[in-house]
């Protein structure tokens, strides 16, 4: 009777191991489904290029498009032409975009990075505020609308599917320049967006801490696992 109760003692233990492992790798992996963007601050009356990305498709299927809708308190968008997409706009009555639809020229499988970019004008009354950009994310199969915005109190981590969000601070100094448009601030845009562009085609940027967290799950529940394992084997 003794070496059947360690026996399934043991049992337990593995099955405990087990399913400490999974979530400690599924922690980190769920918070990085999402779409993001960067960066995550602004100026009042600058332009910021703001980069939407993804490593994910809706339940596996593979991307199709990104749907970007422009709120209130932007001044203007001007999406960045980049290879692999196709843009649209829906235009308001001032001609500022009201939509942009990025259309991947081929499906973007699951599991793989991928962004787009658009040069955004927050206007001064945005000062002090958080600006959400609701996305629509569609799929070959399915779609994932990113449109929930945290209340006050809230985390935004425990939404489902929570819109990208830009904390927009104080005028800037230089308000009314353009930042895209060669006031001098264009060579660190331009580099930031070339950046964030090599880090998608290398794989280099799809979310670090997501994998050192992973990582960190991962050497600990095999250590866990061999351990209970171990004490196992020496009980029976």
């Amino acid at each position: 009777m003794t070496t059947v109760s360690r026996t399934h003692r043991s049992r337990r233990a593995v099955v405990g191991a087990t399913a400490g492992l999974v979530l400690a790798l599924g922690a980190p992996l769920a918070a990085s489904a999402h779409v993001h963007v960067s960066p995550e601050a602004a100026s009042a009356g600058a332009t910021e290029t703001l980069t939407f990305s993804f490593s994910h498709g809706c339940d596996g299927s593979p991307t199709t498009s990104l749907a970007v809708d422009i709120p209130e308190g932007v001044g203007n968008a001007t999406p960045v032409a980049q290879g692999g997409w196709t843009i649209t706009r829906d235009l308001g009555a001032d001609g500022v975009p009201t939509r942009v639809v990025y259309t991947a020229d081929a499906p973007i499988d699951d599991a793989l990075k991928a962004a787009v970019s658009m040069d955004v004008l927050f206007t001064e009354d945005t000062a002090d505020t958080s600006i959400a950009f609701p996305v629509t994310q569609t799929c070959v199969t399915g779609e994932t609308a990113w449109t929930q915005i945290a209340e006050d109190g809230q985390d935004p981590h425990d939404l489902d599917a929570p819109a990208p969000v830009v904390t927009v601070g104080a005028v800037a100094d230089d308000a009314g320049h353009d930042h895209a448009a060669g006031d001098g601030h264009s060579g660190s845009a331009d580099a930031e967006a070339t950046a964030e562009t090599e880090a998608v085609a290398s794989g280099t940027g799809a979310d670090p801490v997501a994998r050192w967290l992973a990582a960190g799950g991962l050497a600990a529940g095999i250590a866990a696992l061999a351990i209970v394992l171990v004490r196992g084997r020496r009980r029976a």
